[in-house]
């Protein structure tokens, strides 16, 4: 049996077929390939740059949103809305922090009240001088004992300070604002209203006299200025104003109990800052006028709390002639007593309860035997009624005015004495008695 073929048979010993077959295999293999790689490329491609662009447009968004830009309104928007062009300029901050210093006029008006105060410590101070004493209870060695402050009174080489600062004193070092140390003499002292007088040697001392002024001009309110050597710095100023007038200082029972009748009356209260070393210094005016001598704090830890006293001027002006001239001091005396004021038996508050025809004045409770008021005239209470435990008279003299000029309590009427008068003189008192008002003539006496 033969085989049967044509020029489309294959034949399987043909020497090209073969060979031919496997190189179009080999060809179609790597074609297929290469399409692959270049496929998977194309998708790794696709997945990272849509992977990419989605976290960098979170970011984008995230940092800053997308900003869109409005488009201008037209004239027809702005007259609707009743908008207008502006023509505001922002301020350029970095100037606006720094303020345009103000003119010197101005400057000069604020620091008028300043100029004032300079010009009067350049004035005043170089009177005020620093007092250090040693005590009679050091005998064998000098030791400064206390300091206290004082100024000059006049060319002949007085100076004025408290009766407290020089007390008792052995050795008296005044110190004057240049520097200059003498040594000085006590001339006389009145414990009654804690003052002193003291003496250096006219022609080796640098004396400049303050001037004096009236203490019963004086208002609430008025400022002050004290001047002196506050724990021993010298020269120390302070102001402050006057917080209340007529107060009563036992100066006297401070220095020795003994003295338990009379007070220091008519005190100013100031709130200056007054300290240790400051007493006997000058309180001044606005004009550089000596209104009063620092003499005493009221405190509990001996630094100063916001009250603080001074002797008025009007009062050192009868003591200090009688301290130079005298080496003592001769007060007016009277010679009766009244119900305490500040116990609430004052006339104005016994007004009501007695049926009183006046509410201001002093109610005679006791004259002494043989005393100015005894001969003069004038009657205490024989009839008594109790008011809060005390006994008061209720038909005795009430005292309402001396010289014309009213009274309200006993301690004004000390003070009126103290500051105008001295013994021997004759002075009128207007007093309600029996609803009437009568004058008596009454001739002073000595305190005793």
């Amino acid at each position: 049996m033969g085989w049967i073929h044509d020029d489309f048979d294959f034949d399987p010993d043909d020497e090209y077929g073969a060979p031919s077959s496997m190189r179009e295999r080999l060809t179609g293999f790597f074609i297929g390939l290469a399409v692959g790689v270049l496929t998977l490329v194309l998708v790794a491609a696709l997945i990272v740059t849509t992977v990419g662009t989605y976290f960098l447009n979170s970011r984008v968004e995230t940092a800053r949103p997308a900003l869109r830009s409005a488009a201008p309104p037209t004239e027809a928007d702005l007259r609707a809305a009743n908008y207008r062009p502006s023509e505001w300029i922002e301020v350029d901050t970095r100037q606006a922090i720094i303020p345009t210093p103000l003119p010197p006029e101005i400057i000069s008006q604020a620091d008028i009240e300043h100029a004032l105060l300079i010009n009067l410590y350049l004035r005043v101070n170089p009177s005020v001088v620093n007092i250090e004493i040693v005590s009679s209870i050091h005998t064998t060695v000098d030791v400064v004992d206390s300091s206290g402050s004082g100024f000059v009174y006049d060319t002949a080489g007085h100076i004025v300070t408290n009766a407290h600062v020089v007390r008792g004193a052995r050795e008296i070092l005044v110190t004057f604002s240049d520097g200059y140390v003498l040594n000085a003499e006590l001339v006389a002292v009145d414990d009654y209203s804690d003052l002193a007088v003291i003496r250096v040697d006219p022609a080796r001392a640098p004396l400049v006299p303050v001037l004096l002024g009236d203490s019963n001009q004086l208002q609430v309110g008025q400022r002050v200025i004290a001047i002196g050597n506050p724990f021993g710095l010298d020269g120390s100023m302070t102001v402050g104003i006057v917080s209340a007038l007529g107060r009563t200082l036992p100066s006297a029972r401070l220095l020795d109990p003994v003295y338990d009748q009379y007070s220091n009356p008519s005190i100013i209260q100031v709130d200056a800052a007054v300290n240790p070393g400051n007493s006997g210094g000058p309180l001044l005016d606005s004009y550089g006028q000596v209104i009063g001598i620092n003499t005493a704090i009221r405190t509990e830890n001996g630094g100063f709390q916001g009250i603080a006293f001074a002797v008025p001027v009007n009062t050192m002006k009868r003591i200090v002639p009688q301290l130079i001239t005298k080496g003592s001091v001769q007060y007016s005396w009277l010679g009766i007593t009244s119900p305490a004021a500040d116990g609430g038996y004052s006339v104005a508050a016994l007004a009501d309860e007695l049926n009183l025809p006046v509410r201001n004045g002093i109610l005679v409770s006791d004259v002494t035997p043989s005393s100015p008021a005894a001969r003069a005239g004038l009657r205490a209470g024989t009839q008594t009624t109790t008011i809060r435990g005390m006994p008061i008279p209720t038909d005795a003299d009430i005292i309402v005015a001396v010289n014309g000029q009213m009274v309200r309590d006993i301690d004004s009427l000390v003070a009126y004495l103290v500051e105008n008068t001295s013994p021997g003189d004759t002075i009128t008192l207007t007093i309600v008695r029996g609803g009437q008002m009568l004058d008596l003539d009454v001739t002073l006496g000595i305190r005793p």
